[in-house]
């Protein structure tokens, strides 16, 4: 097997389509660094690991030596993406763009080379635009084009409003190709319309179109409904490692091999290998573990992923709080509130201030049956119910 051969095998995982195929194995096989393009909308400041699938795959391509252009759609961010909506999406604001933009940042490069990505904005030359370029750019296509999208035709079937800038969105999101001359653009399978529109605004301007390759939309842990926070099937970046570990060990069987193929970095030949084992009697949760190892590690490193299963006994989200629960009085010592960390010396609820910072950073401190981190804090008068690893267990009242 050649190289050339190799590194598409790798390219191909998981994806859904990729158009055009030899179009992309020549560009593999001219061995020049490629333009690789992908685009975020900072509609919230959380990504989950839905997110990540199409991430993971601007990291292979970051590591075959690509370069990797990280697009923040802070303009088309404040038209709203109209893609899968039966409404009109209500646009953002300049600040809630900005502030989501910047979190966004910090948690892709838990995955991609900082020194190694590029992080552009479509303002830098959508607000150059003057009102006379839009209008030509919106020339290129007509009204029965964009009702070709599948989420336009039914809410103009359904007789539902469909605002004209909407039909701007896919025309942006395809300038942005042009602005940017890519090689490559990575999307999910959602995003097909505004992917092929880039190819067609290449061509247009006078460049070679690029290689859109769609991605799948990943099941949340209902193994039904794609991964949403708002619908609570979800595993969040900034999960912390407790958290993630029981995620991830209490999804179901079905969607194990799932979720390594579109979340893992291990060879194919040793996930089939896993398989192998289940079919022959090993149970799933210990590759399950294994799973959970891997991510907890690329989001909070491997020292926290050894320990993540020390957090995962809460007896308050269980509802087995015992009757004797300790009542613990403490002094906030005229304090306006004391750290976490404090709260659980001072409660005896941990031996010293080292022993606090390493239940917090596994994520095994839960206050009244919710994961908390060392960034909650208690003002005189409050009283929480506070769990410290599996065992340590007291009503709080900071006086």
């Amino acid at each position: 097997m050649t190289s050339a051969v190799q590194t598409m095998a790798l390219l191909k995982r998981g994806c859904e389509e990729i158009l055009l195929e030899e179009e992309l194995a020549k560009l593999i096989a001219s061995g020049k660094a490629l333009r690789i393009k992908a685009g975020f909308d900072p509609t919230a400041p959380d990504l989950h690991l839905g997110h990540t699938v199409l991430i993971n795959k601007l990291k292979q391509f970051q590591d075959l030596g690509h370069e990797v252009l990280f697009l923040i759609g802070d303009f088309t961010g404040m038209i709203g993406d109209p893609t899968g909506k039966n409404v009109t999406r209500k646009p953002l604001t300049k600040a809630q763009v900005f502030e989501n933009a910047k979190s966004y940042k910090e948690q892709v490069f838990k995955i991609l080379d900082s020194e190694k990505t590029k992080v552009v904005f479509n303002s830098e030359w959508m607000e150059q635009m003057t009102a006379a370029d839009l209008i030509q750019l919106a020339a290129q296509q007509n009204v029965a084009r964009m009702l070709e999208r599948d989420d336009f035709k039914k809410r103009y079937a359904n007789q539902q409003s469909i605002a004209i800038h909407e039909f701007l969105y896919p025309m942006i999101q395809g300038y942005d190709s042009v602005a940017l001359k890519a090689d490559v653009e990575i999307g999910g399978t959602d995003q097909k319309f505004n992917l092929l529109m880039g190819r067609e605004l290449q061509k247009h301007f006078g460049q070679k179109p690029q290689v859109v390759m769609t991605l799948p939309i990943l099941e949340g842990l209902d193994g039904v409904q794609k991964m949403s926070k708002s619908l609570g099937n979800y595993i969040g970046v900034s999960d912390l490692p407790g958290e993630m570990y029981r995620k991830i060990l209490t999804m179901p069987d079905s969607l194990l091999w799932r979720y390594f193929e579109l979340l893992s970095f291990r060879a194919t030949t040793e996930i089939d290998q896993m398989k192998q084992d289940v079919s022959g009697g090993t149970n799933p949760q210990e590759i399950k573990k294994l799973l959970a190892t891997e991510i907890i590690a690329r989001f909070h490193g491997v020292e926290a992923a050894n320990t993540a299963h020390r957090a995962t006994g809460n007896i308050i989200a269980k509802g087995e709080i015992p009757e004797d629960v300790p009542f613990v009085e403490i002094s906030s010592h005229g304090q306006p509130e004391l750290p976490i960390a404090a709260v659980l010396r001072l409660a005896k609820l941990v031996q010293n201030g080292s022993a606090a910072r390493d239940v917090l950073s596994r994520g095994a401190v839960y206050v009244d049956g919710e994961q908390c981190d060392q960034s909650f804090t208690m003002s005189p008068g409050d009283t929480f119910v506070i769990q410290a690893g599996k065992k340590k267990i007291a009503k709080v009242t900071l006086v």
